[in-house]
């Protein structure tokens, strides 16, 4: 079978969609998990956190590709209230959330800060899927 050979760029290109389906797979498992092993408050809580580190992950992304191309077409470096008004809101949006969380149970809270850390599992996984292939060198 004829395998198509992937440039560097290519892969490098397509980290951040790997880092999403690695997010979605370690969240799906966690959450069976948490519900499994720790009860219903500690799922819910985490479900919320991993969804708000989801949304936030999606956010940035975005942000950062929108700064980039205005960058690009412009030629200098630019800013926008819209891109600041976001980066404040992700901010409010997970402090709300784990106040909400506090006020009607501890536990959902350790649940909630469990899975804002969602991404950086999910970034991990993706370090160790490049570190793989570099010393298998495919």
């Amino acid at each position: 079978m004829a395998e198509a050979i992937e440039t560097g760029e290519d892969f490098q290109s397509r980290a951040l969609d790997r880092i999403r389906k690695f997010m979605l797979v370690l969240g799906f498992s966690a959450l069976v998990t948490a519900f499994t092993f720790f009860g219903w408050r500690i799922g819910i809580g985490f479900a919320l956190g991993a969804s708000i580190a989801y949304l936030n992950f999606h956010w940035l992304k975005k942000v950062v590709a929108g700064i980039s191309d205005l960058t690009i077409a412009s030629g200098t470096a630019t800013s926008s209230r819209g891109v600041v008004h976001r980066f404040v809101l992700r901010y409010f949006l997970m402090a709300f959330v784990a106040f909400v969380i506090l006020t009607v149970s501890r536990e959902s809270l350790y649940g909630l800060f469990a899975g804002l850390f969602l991404p950086v599992a999910a970034i991990l996984c993706e370090a160790g899927y490049e570190l793989i292939r570099v010393v298998r060198g495919s």
